[in-house]
């Protein structure tokens, strides 16, 4: 069993702590450990890029510090959020021994910048590549049309970071639902932005962001949405009835995380993956299809 440092963040102790059970079954079941970090902090999310540059960097720069001293060569990130914030914190220490200074002065873990920040994708995709993903899949997706969702912060960043991917035209979602036999539709909203934080304090722009991906989803024929995001998938799945009541979009979608669908492949049970717990019923679909 191969060990990574694991940085889960606020949303999968929380909110979408049913991304936390199933990231730890699907990677368990890869060979892989996540060993979460000890004493982790949030990372600032939107919030602190929006008011205070130090704090947006200082507060994922400590988690950096505790990840490096684990002496772990790699720490994953689910959240976007989070993996964006502290992908940009580690890229600016880099680039600024004065501000690495000055934030180290203050931390009992210092920040040595040695440890490779991932993102849950970044995880998965050597897997795809070896076969061991395949290796684990007891039945495919057959049938199931997907709209692969990677949201404004995955791919795009405020500062030359080297991407893994099309930063306008992402695949490695698409390669991966591929391989477990779903049908990823071609889309032009994979990239747009959901509205984010911005549902709590201007929800009728964000509404309105929600409504472009939705009706773009519905009109390329796609059965549901699959994201890495917690945040995306809590806006478009908690918020989905009312911008489908106010934007009169016809058809409702399962917002699905990756996890989910790997782990339906794998014969996991949905109710321990804790797929009832969504908002719009992510459960009658795969049963249709016979995945459940």
């Amino acid at each position: 069993m191969t060990e990574v440092a694991y940085y889960p963040g606020c949303s999968l102790h929380a909110s979408s702590e049913l991304y936390d059970v199933q990231c730890k079954m699907v990677f368990s079941n890869l060979g892989i450990e996540l060993k979460e970090i000890d004493d982790w902090n949030c990372c600032g999310a939107t919030a602190a890029a929006k008011t205070d540059d130090f704090l947006a960097i200082a507060l994922p720069a400590r988690n950096l510090g505790i990840a490096d001293a684990t002496g772990l060569s790699e720490i994953v990130i689910p959240c976007s959020s989070c993996y964006s914030r502290t992908l940009v914190s580690q890229k600016r220490l880099l680039c600024d021994n004065e501000l690495k200074d000055k934030i180290n002065a203050e931390l009992s873990r210092k920040v040595e910048a040695r440890v490779k920040v991932s993102s849950i994708l970044d995880l998965l995709m050597p897997k795809l590549l070896s076969g061991e993903l395949t290796a684990k899949t007891q039945r495919k997706l057959a049938g199931l049309k997907v709209a692969c969702y990677y949201g404004c912060l995955l791919t795009r960043f405020p500062c030359d970071i080297n991407v893994n991917d099309n930063v306008e035209n992402p695949q490695t979602m698409e390669k991966i639902c591929e391989e477990l036999g779903a049908e990823p539709v071609d889309w032009g909203f994979k990239t747009d932005c959901c509205g984010a934080s911005a549902s709590v304090n201007d929800a009728e722009q964000s509404l309105l962001l929600m409504s472009y991906i939705l009706k773009d989803a519905v009109s390329r024929g796609a059965d549901c949405i699959v994201t890495t995001c917690p945040l995306c998938q809590m806006n478009l799945d908690a918020h989905q009835k009312r911008v489908c009541e106010k934007y009169g979009i016809n058809k409702e979608l399962p917002v699905y995380f990756i996890t989910e669908l790997i782990g339906v492949t794998m014969g996991f049970d949905p109710i321990e993956m804790q797929l009832d717990r969504h908002f719009v019923d992510a459960l009658s679909l795969l049963r249709e299809k016979g995945l459940v």
